[in-house]
């Protein structure tokens, strides 16, 4: 739980690392550890209602149910990239050292609907990784992708199919999504446009 504990102004041309939009001259909040918890940390889970997206929970709004209370801070060790797979709705929901794990590294990405069983392969590099990447589409729906914008939002299933080398180039990215891409045929029958 966290408190307030300053309000500013954003400076400007600062970029929402979520949204890539640009908050310079929007609300600023310094946000401190609140010690009123404390000793519930890495121990409580709590059910947060579809506003679990949201950044600010207020209290006061509406109760949330406390699930369940453990004895000792703990989290499940990370799977493994080949047998990572989460829903965008259950994202946010993942250990944090898994986020560590998936932001520090990039690669190819599989994303499916589980309406449709449509497929789109991407790439994630740069800052942020994978976790980065899979972040833009939880904040938009689409990510940006042509194709799954003209599609209502869908809770895709996530997974990654190759892990790249720390130096791998965009170039060599760019061949990888490809191959998969053609592997999957999800030009002809996914969302991948490109």
């Amino acid at each position: 739980m966290y408190e307030v504990s300053g309000v500013g102004i954003a400076a400007p041309n600062l970029i929402d690392p979520i949204s890539g939009e640009d908050v310079g001259g929007k609300n600023s909040y310094d946000l401190t550890l609140s010690p009123a918890l404390s000793d519930y940390r890495g121990r409580l889970i709590v059910d947060w209602g579809p506003g679990y997206r949201s950044w600010v929970q207020l209290a006061q709004n509406q109760d949330k149910e406390v699930v369940e209370i453990h004895r000792a801070a703990s989290e499940p060790l990370f799977p493994g990239f080949s047998d990572f797979r989460e829903r965008f709705s259950e994202l946010a929901a993942v250990p944090s050292s898994w986020r560590v794990t998936l932001s520090a590294v990039g690669g190819i990405y599989l994303l499916i609907n589980p309406e449709t069983g449509k497929q789109y392969v991407g790439s994630a590099q740069g800052t942020g990784g994978f976790w980065g990447r899979w972040e833009q589409y939880v904040a938009s729906g689409h990510g940006g992708d042509r194709r799954m914008q003209d599609i209502p939002s869908a809770d895709y299933q996530v997974c990654v199919l190759e892990v790249a080398s720390s130096s791998a180039s965009i170039e060599a990215l760019a061949k990888m999504e490809t191959r998969w891409k053609l592997k999957l045929m999800s030009r002809k029958f996914g969302l991948n446009a490109n």
